[in-house]
């Protein structure tokens, strides 16, 4: 995936956002791919929505037939698009900014990635290698849109003026992948460290989520509208971010 400069080429300006100690002793909740059914979004207009676009350098690839065969592209990047507006935002506080995001799909190393377009940062592209399409058949439509959604945050994230560990910033994306029931088989509960991201930072913002109430996360990227501070946690949940790793992990019998 893309590294937080290709991620984002300009600051966003903002305000951070106050503490909630309100659900401190709570218990954990199962995330929404286990047993807990996630809240009916807002309609779509109540949202802002970009101009939507697509090039496909070779429909005739298997990757770009694959591709079509499953999914609707407008319907798969309105979907995103919400996901990740729902996920991580209210109508009042959502960004504005994005006037358009185009999705390649293309013949390319990698996975997926996400970026600015040389027009400006306020128009976003999606890079989706046809390759990665190909090898994921037998669950191709559910991959691509994991993979469409997790992008798709990065079009949208905040990320402490550039100060952000990348590995949170891969973590939130994962997060709204996760919450939207598209984590893949092999994803795993457990990890190193807090901010090794993808997977694991995903199942530790679950956790936050699921302990101290729906809005958690909306609340750690609300608050990298400034400088990243990892005192940001400590902020929203009470507590260090070292102690509520260390708390997750024994919840998970480590």
């Amino acid at each position: 995936m893309s590294s937080i400069q290709e991620h984002f080429k300009s600051d966003k300006n903002g305000h951070s956002n106050d503490a909630e100690q309100s659900h401190r002793d709570s218990g954990y909740s199962p995330s929404y791919g286990e047993h807990a059914v996630p809240q009916k979004p807002l309609p779509e207009k109540d949202w802002p929505m970009p101009k939507l676009r697509i090039q496909v350098a070779d429909l005739s690839s298997p990757g770009s037939i694959e591709f079509f065969a499953n999914l609707h592209p407008t319907e798969l990047l309105r979907e995103a698009v919400m996901a990740v507006l729902t996920t991580l935002y209210t109508p009042e506080n959502c960004p504005r900014h994005v006037r358009s995001v185009t999705l390649y799909i293309d013949e390319m190393g990698g996975v997926a990635h996400s970026n600015g377009s040389s027009l400006d940062d306020d128009h976003k592209e999606i890079h989706l290698s046809t390759s990665h399409i190909s090898n994921n058949k037998q669950r191709a439509k559910d991959e691509i849109r994991g993979v469409i959604f997790h992008e798709m945050v990065h079009c949208y994230q905040y990320n402490g003026k550039g100060k952000c560990p990348g590995g949170l910033i891969e973590g939130i994306a994962d997060f709204v992948r996760l919450r939207a029931q598209l984590g893949p088989p092999h994803w795993k509960r457990g990890g190193s460290k807090w901010d090794e991201g993808y997977q694991t930072t995903a199942f530790f913002l679950d956790w936050l989520d699921g302990k101290f109430g729906a809005g958690t996360v909306q609340k750690i990227n609300l608050c990298m509208r400034q400088p990243y501070r990892v005192e940001i946690f400590q902020e929203v949940t009470g507590q260090s971010v070292e102690s509520l790793w260390q708390s997750y992990k024994e919840s998970l019998g480590n």
